[in-house]
């Protein structure tokens, strides 16, 4: 089945080509009233009495290029089929619409197609006797030695600098001037983890295998100049920043443009930029546009880096103001604030002590929980959103550290655990990381008033349930650990660890069978899809108490 929102394969771009004209914050966009076949947006508001800007090229790619029509920008943009260039008598009458005495600039990216299309419409524009002028972009570097470069995201940029000069009331020859000399001082570069999925194609599993990502994959999805595996974040923006800098060279100064290709969340592109700020370019850089989705491949799971070397005009330019729902305007470049403050936080002043005993104790559950953060994760893929291993591994690591660091209070117990409690609610976030807060710190408080260790953490257990509001039987974490908190009460120790770790076990496959969970995130899933799965905080319960033995 398709992984794409639309109704009707053949209407699916004029469909949103109303959607972007509609949702425009400025009212100044329409769509050209002509041959169904023709799809121009142009400006609702343009008089002629300037050079016009026109650019255009297959869809797909939103917000380009209707997203950049607008004052400042393009006058008028055309529009092809998904990923095809748009026709000759398309670009035609977008021409002979917005022209005026002042002639119009094309701005073209390094596509046959669309190199053809525009060309042959310019010619025929200028039997009109209209001044057409064009310029094309190529500012893709990852093939070095393709003659004929891609253009890509620095398209945006000529765009905006050509917009700029013919709103200024440039000449047709300056506005083309400084268009090209923008096209010249841009370079692109882009990686790609996984392609586009297209309208009406079946899911199946993508050219870029798992543990990969290409370089240079096209807009289109065309195959990039190399696959490598899968580098972290730091590494791969590395990578890019090291060809950008070979074109770019080391003395110039630039702004950078950071575009998703579509499919990458916000939390990864903040993350991305930041690597960018700490690279080896980062004393070169001015300026940035973005993180931002600019000129896309659909969902491509991918981001590219722009980068323009600046002059006055070019910094003038982009720093103008436009109307146009898709331009992210630049931004100067700063380190991030900081601002000073005191932490508030109860904390709990215990003196570290030693007790071989414990330290192992608390050494086995730790690396029990850092063992099992995959499977957890997966298990609770399925029922939630897949980080309850991520969440107790994050708790356990803190824990361990301390422990090896012999900085916690192992030879008064109330203290352990009321600092276990402390720590948790620091560092593991959510609702997990209160309610174990809460049942340590709840039954640390109970054995600093010399009661028994079990009947302790049951009252712990209480009182997670008072403020959680789970009961033993909605299929949670409490489904193991109640059992094996009562089943603790023996006053054989060696029985009580083994019923305890059986109690533990059977609850934890008990929730198996549980088809409605009252809490957690899992109570919003479907109960179809919790047959047969045991809840991930019931399973990480029951291997803590296995790992006892």
């Amino acid at each position: 089945m398709s992984r794409f929102f639309f109704n009707d394969r053949q209407q699916m771009v004029d469909d949103a080509i109303e959607g972007v004209i509609i949702s425009s914050r400025f009212h100044n966009l329409a769509r050209l009233d002509t041959d169904p076949a023709i799809r121009v947006v142009v400006r609702k508001d343009w008089n002629k009495s300037k050079v016009a800007i026109i650019s255009g090229g297959g869809s797909g790619h939103e917000p380009a290029h209707a997203g950049f029509v607008g004052k400042g920008m393009l006058t008028a943009a055309v529009c092809g089929d998904l990923f095809a260039s748009p026709s000759v008598d398309a670009v035609l009458n977008a021409i002979v619409a917005v022209t005026g005495d002042r002639g119009c600039l094309l701005i073209v990216k390094n596509y046959t197609g669309d190199r053809l299309n525009f060309g042959l419409a310019a010619e025929k524009a200028k039997k009109h006797g209209l001044k057409v002028e064009m310029v094309i972009v190529g500012d893709d570097i990852s093939l070095p030695d393709n003659k004929q470069p891609r253009g890509i995201a620095g398209t945006v940029l000529v765009h905006k600098i050509a917009g700029f000069a013919a709103e200024q009331g440039k000449s047709l020859s300056d506005v083309r001037d400084i268009a090209q000399s923008a096209c010249d001082s841009i370079a692109s570069i882009g990686v790609a983890m996984q392609t586009c999925n297209l309208p009406d194609q079946n899911e199946e599993e993508g050219r870029i295998k798992g543990g990969h990502v290409e370089l240079g994959l096209g807009i289109h999805g065309e195959p990039g100049a190399s696959t490598v595996a899968s580098q972290n974040s730091q590494k791969t923006v590395a990578t890019l920043v090291k060809h950008l800098r070979k074109k770019t060279g080391k003395e110039a100064r630039l702004a950078v443009l950071v575009n998703n290709l579509g499919g990458v969340s916000s939390l990864e592109m903040a993350i991305l930029t930041k690597e960018l700020m700490h690279s080896e370019m980062k004393e070169q850089i001015d300026y940035l546009i973005g993180p931002a989705p600019l000129v896309t491949a659909l969902d491509m799971k991918g981001f590219s880096l722009s980068a323009i070397a600046l002059n006055e005009t070019f910094i003038k330019a982009l720093q103008a103001d436009v109307e146009t729902t898709g331009w992210h305007p630049m931004v100067k470049l700063h380190a991030m604030p900081m601002q000073k403050h005191s932490v508030i936080r109860e904390g709990t002043h215990a003196k570290a002590s030693e007790n071989d005993t414990v330290k192992a104790l608390v050494g086995r559950i730790t690396q029990t929980l850092i063992e099992q953060e995959k499977v957890l994760n997966a298990l609770d893929a399925k029922v939630g959103d897949g980080d309850t291993g991520s969440t107790f591994a994050l708790g356990a690591r803190d824990i361990a550290q301390l422990n090896d660091d012999g900085e916690l209070p192992l030879n008064d117990t109330a203290a352990l655990l009321e600092l276990v409690g402390e720590r948790l609610a620091t560092v593991m976030g959510g609702s997990s990381g209160v309610l174990m807060s809460i049942f340590f710190t709840a039954a640390g408080q109970k054995v600093a008033k010399k009661q028994k260790i079990a009947d302790a953490l049951l009252f712990g257990l209480e009182q997670m349930k008072r403020y959680g509001g789970a009961e033993l039987g909605d299929r949670t974490l409490i489904d193991a650990l109640q059992p094996a908190l009562e089943a603790l009460k023996d006053s054989d120790l060696n029985a009580a660890v083994n019923a305890a770790v059986k109690a533990a076990q059977d609850g934890a496959e008990a929730t198996a069978q549980m088809h409605k969970a009252n809490a957690g995130r899992s109570s919003y899933v479907n109960s179809d899809n919790l047959k047969g799965v045991k809840d991930p905080g019931a399973v990480a319960i029951a291997a803590v108490f296995a790992g006892l033995k």
